[in-house]
């Protein structure tokens, strides 16, 4: 507090000034541990242990219980409980002032608060407000059923409620049902998140759902606020409401042109300059202070100001959103949530008449809530599982309802006792709701097959569907190269479906968008414009052979599976084609290593619908060239690798297809073991069917056949053929084969799939996979269709 007597000059206040920051900084323990005030006097070193403390529990509470698939909402919340119950006592002050002084308290409230808004900020930002206009008829019901029908019954308890029993502040009962009966898409996008739900049917469609129904509680929410207002002053109501329609008007129609004019300024591909992006952001600071001044809660502007004048996604939202969103929900979100919830007291709650009724009231909204879900899925015909799973999500509680609830008990609209209340119930559906969607919904359910979906049961002259995966610029010409090798033909075509894969960024809402429908797509300025004319160019160029298909998904890298999965599913392809992780320079040194591509490549495996190959691409394995401008010079040579199983038995059929083309020269090694006395049951019929696919093989070379040969080695142990294989890699342009192979074989002994760099390409994958190998030839490694099918 500045003194009166100093103050009467500009230098008087800077040295009070001066004075105070003085206070703000701890000289050091041990010259402070001689005079009266300790260390933590200083306000610097208390809000630092605090942080601290509150970090380090929080963070051991969900190192306990993430393994059960509880998020970090329910140890956020519980940090506060038990640091509420420690240091504070009954009365309500701290038991320990040098740790939890007034002025700390406020200051750590203050900050938590400033995080707060900036949390909303940056959740504004990812939204997508244009959606809510395309929103189908479904995700309208879904989002006006599930914030009306508890609204109703709420106020009819209420109502009813009021008229037989005798209570005091009977009025404040109504900003308990009715921030009960919000969906605010901030709380559902999190929860989605957490349960890595994003691109999944039910994601998509609560995320949707939870959109349509915020927008409409956000207005419901303001307007609420000016009825308070205009009971005081009906002037001031007109005017507060006035100038908020005018601040989101100009948020739309001023600030948002100005956004495009800073991307339009942006060159493509480069980022945004920072003095635009810091800007911004004291643009939200600004807006908080603008949301005061209207009767508005804080949080209002921030919001608006992200939703309604920043476009979501790149380069401007991403941008916003790398600097802000990692220290924002990193730490200031969890600081919120405990600081909020340090001022419940468990030792305060009586069950008194009015405890009672809130009791009811919370009850009565979220069930009815859960019931208007349900019955909104029934209507639409939804499976009776994922309609409780869409219940249970809308059901959810979390971060905003915590700040509604702060803001109405500092301004004394709800009462302490009834605030403990409702943060418990946030609890409870917090740790109830994750746990409910977990045992009633599985993800990967959705891609089991009811039929085989695999080369090998692919019927005779019938179209080819190969979804293709596009991660970066350079998987373009391989991929072209591997399809324009598979022989399409108009008596056997090929269906390609290729779909571009970005990582979401600067977005709450994962992006599908078919090229086919948006015809638009290439006048615009496009991530996926190069695929898009590449795949369309090799279709001109096989013409009535081959149709292709266009597809962007913009989606978290450890969700892309998702995308994957669904459309192989959806198209009903026999083939997926996945890009290596690792990409090898000119010389032959690798130049990128990407651990979350093999980690999306690995999740695929494990869940694939279809037969799934994975590209291995060397840097100049492209001297084919667009193979019909060179069929009279130069024939692509292929080779097959052949040990024996179901893997192997799917390359080779592939590699059979590739050969009915007269620009492939495919040679079929055989590796085959010493004789054996004893096999097992398992094996003979493995050999069986080997046998019995190989025989055309076998035919074709007896009788000559032009582009095709087979030959039988016969290897002793795993060192002999690596030697073979080895080999292979500058004698061909591609070598083909399964990622596992027949068990017990003498050919790998010796060789340990435990042991291999790449376990996703097999044993001998891995081999010609690896940095000591400086070959032309590219590899193609062949999964046929694992999931059973029912």
């Amino acid at each position: 507090m500045l003194s009166n007597s100093t103050t009467c000059t500009p230098l008087g206040v800077l040295a009070e000034v001066v004075k105070a920051l003085e206070q703000v900084n701890s000289q050091g323990f041990w010259k402070k541990q001689n005079q009266d005030n300790g260390l933590l006097k200083n306000s610097l070193p208390e809000l630092e242990l605090q942080i601290v403390m509150i970090f380090c529990m929080s963070h051991s509470f969900h190192f306990l219980f993430k393994r059960l698939g509880i998020p970090k909402l329910s140890s956020d919340i519980l940090t506060g409980l038990v640091l509420g119950f420690v240091l504070i006592d009954k009365h309500g002050n701290p038991r320990d002032e040098t740790l939890f002084t007034p002025t700390g308290q406020q200051i750590l409230a203050t900050l938590s608060m400033f995080g707060y808004a900036l949390f909303l900020f940056t959740i504004g930002v990812k939204m997508n407000i244009g959606l809510v206009t395309k929103s189908g008829t479904k995700t309208v019901t879904i989002g006006v059923a599930t914030l009306f029908v508890p609204f109703l019954c709420g106020l009819i308890t209420k109502e009813f409620i009021a008229q037989h029993l005798t209570l005091p502040d009977k009025n404040k009962l109504s900003f308990v049902f009715v921030t009960q009966c919000l969906v605010p898409f901030p709380v559902i996008s999190n929860l989605i998140s957490d349960l890595n739900l994003l691109n999944s049917e039910i994601g998509r469609l609560s995320m949707s759902s939870a959109m349509v129904s915020d927008t409409i509680s956000f207005f419901l929410t303001a307007s609420f606020l000016m009825i308070r207002v205009s009971m005081d002053s009906l002037r001031k109501a007109i005017i507060d409401t006035s100038a908020t329609m005018a601040f989101i008007l100009v948020s739309a129609f001023v600030i948002r042109p100005l956004m495009f004019f800073i991307i339009r300024k942006t060159p493509e591909g480069r980022p945004v300059k920072d003095i635009y992006v810091y800007t911004i952001i004291a643009l939200a600071l600004l807006s908080c202070l603008i949301s005061d001044l209207l009767d508005q809660q804080i949080f209002m502007g921030p919001y608006v100001l992200g939703l309604l004048a920043i476009p979501d996604g790149p380069p401007l939202g991403s941008a916003i959103v790398a600097k802000l969103d990692c220290f924002v929900t990193g730490v200031f979100v969890p600081l919120f949530v405990s600081t909020s919830v340090l001022r419940v007291d468990l030792r305060k709650f009586v069950f008194d008449n009015l405890m009672t009724t809130n009791i009811i009231l919370v009850m009565v909204t979220n069930i009815a809530k859960f019931v208007a879900c349900y019955i909104a899925c029934f209507i639409y015909d939804m499976p009776r599982l994922d309609s409780w799973v869409l219940s249970f999500i809308m059901t959810t509680q979390g971060t905003v309802q915590i700040g509604l609830y702060t803001s109405f008990r500092d301004t004394d609209s709800i009462s302490e006792s009834v605030y403990n209340l409702l943060v418990i119930s946030i609890l409870c559906l917090a740790i109830i709701v994750p746990l409910s969607v977990k045992f009633l919904y599985d993800p990967s359910r959705k891609y089991a097959g009811y039929q085989k979906r695999n080369i090998m049961h692919l019927k005779p002259d019938s179209e080819f569907r190969v979804l293709v995966c596009i991660h970066r610029p350079d998987d373009i010409p391989a991929m072209i190269n591997l399809l324009d090798a598979s022989c399409p033909t108009k008596e056997a075509p090929i269906g390609v479906y290729v779909l571009h894969l970005i990582e979401l960024i600067g977005r709450a809402s994962p992006i599908f968008i078919s090229h086919q429908v948006q015809k638009k797509a290439l006048s615009q300025v496009s991530y996926s414009h190069n695929v898009i004319l590449s795949f369309k160019l090799f279709e001109n160029s096989n013409w009535d052979a081959v149709q292709v298909n266009v597809f962007t998904a913009v989606s978290p890298r450890k969700l892309m599976y998702e995308d994957i999965c669904i459309m192989a599913l959806d198209k009903l392809t026999s083939l997926m084609i996945l890009p290596f992780h690792r990409k090898w320079s000119p010389d032959g040194h690798v130049e990128l290593d990407d651990g979350m591509l093999r980690a999306l490549n690995n999740s695929v495996l494990e869940r694939a619908p279809c037969s799934v190959g994975i590209l291995v691409t060397r840097s100049n394995s492209g001297r084919a060239g667009p193979l019909l401008s060179s069929q009279d010079t130069y024939r692509y040579s292929v080779a097959m690798v052949f040990l024996g199983g179901k893997d192997d038995r799917e390359a080779l059929t592939y590699a059979k297809r590739m050969a009915m083309g007269s620009s492939v020269r495919l040679h079929v090694i055989h590796l085959i073991g010493p004789e054996e006395e004893e096999v097992d049951e398992d094996k003979k019929w493995d050999i069986i069917l080997d046998a019995e696919l190989l025989k055309d093989f076998k035919y074709r070379n007896l009788n000559s056949a032009q582009y095709i040969d087979y030959v039988q080695e016969v290897v002793n142990d795993g060192t002999e053929m690596a030697s073979v294989v080895r080999g292979l890699v500058d004698e061909f342009d591609l070598v083909i084969t399964g990622r596992c192979h027949s068990r017990g074989s003498r050919q790998i002994s010796g060789l340990d799939i435990g042991w291999t760099e790449f376990p996703e390409l097999g044993i001998i994958g891995d081999l010609l996979a690896s940095m000591d190998i400086h070959g032309k030839a590219s590899v193609l490694v062949i999964q046929q269709q694992e999931i059973e099918t029912d």
